[in-house]
């Protein structure tokens, strides 16, 4: 047989979503992927009732329906105070993985270089990869993960022509403050790049931080290209909502590409997701408290219980180090944690382009019982360790 593809053949099979079936298999609490264990908003399942007999249940518009857009449109303007055009600097697609995807393969040519913040959503790499690009990382530093304008600087020196921003952070809930962001616009600018950002956490951020749209700085709205979906905010992972919103020659070609990928978003799930995009302030208030809330209990939690993490600023996400152990192998680590202590994570090397295996990372969007039940079990961590 002729060989397969030389582009995928290190891929490996998704770290996060592996840790996920090895919960499953040993009956352990998953914290590792990241959906809620709530139900979305009542007004929005039952609009969907409502569709299921009405439709549309056929083709939308390929970049999506148009009340959706424009729903969308409004609420963008919103909370960022920039004017979108519904019809020209929108595509809706299946999920921000597909925004990021259809972003990357709209801007970015074989033998391009993308920068890319470390620690990373695993799939940023895998995108450049899947590009022909080169990932260059640059280091996010513990615990604040901050990170050194000189190395940045560096990559687009090296000939970066794009920078992956993920805002709040996934896995480590840094919130990128407007100071840093302005120094990320300065060199954008200044070497002439794109900055794809993936804001699906904007609405999840805790006080004092607070969300700034990198698109609104000077100069930025014609470079940036936001990635988003709707999976977080509205607690809707499954319904695969995305969208991009860039300049209008840039939505041009983000659109052929999407038509190629996946033909559309899910006409049903758009319309009865624009009952959420219509939702009043009040529900973001509510939203960013019930995070607070559980972010609170978590991590109040894992501190009572003595453990080490670091301070989540937005998202919801805590990585704890788990040095303490003498873990080497944070793999097989989190698959002994789910098998022996009932608690899924994910190791914090999937993570890190750097040699890191000492932080594992949990998610805490889940109901209080879950909670407290997973504190309960990793209450016994130490012990189950001694004997591992």
């Amino acid at each position: 047989m002729r060989e397969l593809s030389k582009r995928t053949e290190n891929f490996t099979d998704s770290v996060i979503r592996r840790m996920t079936r090895i919960s499953l298999q040993h009956g352990a609490i998953n914290l590792s992927q990241g959906f809620p264990d709530f139900d979305p908003p009542k007004e929005i399942t039952d609009r969907l009732k409502e569709v299921a007999d009405k439709g549309p249940h056929q083709y939308a518009l390929t970049w999506g329906a148009q009340n959706f857009r424009e729903a969308l449109a409004k609420k963008q303007e919103h909370f960022s105070g920039m004017k979108v055009d519904p019809d020209k600097e929108i595509v809706v697609t299946c999920g921000s993985t597909e925004a990021m995807m259809a972003s990357m393969m709209s801007i970015v040519n074989p033998g391009d270089k993308v920068a890319v913040f470390s620690p990373f959503y695993e799939n940023y790499g895998a995108d450049a990869i899947l590009s022909g690009a080169e990932p260059i990382y640059i280091p996010l530093v513990p615990p604040a993960f901050s990170f050194d304008p000189n190395l940045l600087e560096d990559a687009f020196k090296k000939g970066a022509k794009a920078l992956i921003l993920c805002n709040p952070s996934n896995p480590c809930g840094k919130v990128f403050t407007k100071e840093e962001l302005e120094i990320i616009a300065k060199l954008a600018i200044q070497y002439d790049c794109y900055v794809i950002t993936d804001e699906v956490y904007e609405h999840i951020i805790y006080e004092p931080y607070q969300h700034t749209y990198l698109a609104t700085l000077p100069g930025m709205r014609e470079r940036t290209i936001i990635c988003n979906s709707l999976s977080k905010t509205y607690s809707i992972t499954g319904w695969r909502l995305g969208y991009v919103i860039a300049s209008p020659e840039i939505v041009e070609r983000v659109k052929k590409v999407h038509d190629f990928l996946t033909v559309g978003a899910a006409a049903p799930l758009m319309e009865a997701a624009v009952t959420g995009l219509n939702f009043p302030d009040e529900y973001y208030r509510d939203l960013q408290a019930h995070y607070t809330h559980m972010k609170e209990l978590f991590t109040g939690g894992l501190k009572q219980l003595g453990f080490s993490y670091t301070e989540p600023q937005g998202a919801y996400y805590v990585l704890m180090d788990v040095s303490e152990f003498g873990v080497t192998d944070d793999v097989a680590f989190c698959e002994w944690l789910a098998k022996e202590v009932g608690v899924g994570a994910v190791p914090g090397s999937s993570f890190f382009k750097e040699d890191v295996h000492n932080y594992i990372r949990f998610h805490f969007a889940k109901k209080d019982e879950t909670l407290h039940a997973a504190l309960d079990n990793l209450e016994r961590l130490r012990s189950k360790a001694k004997t591992r």
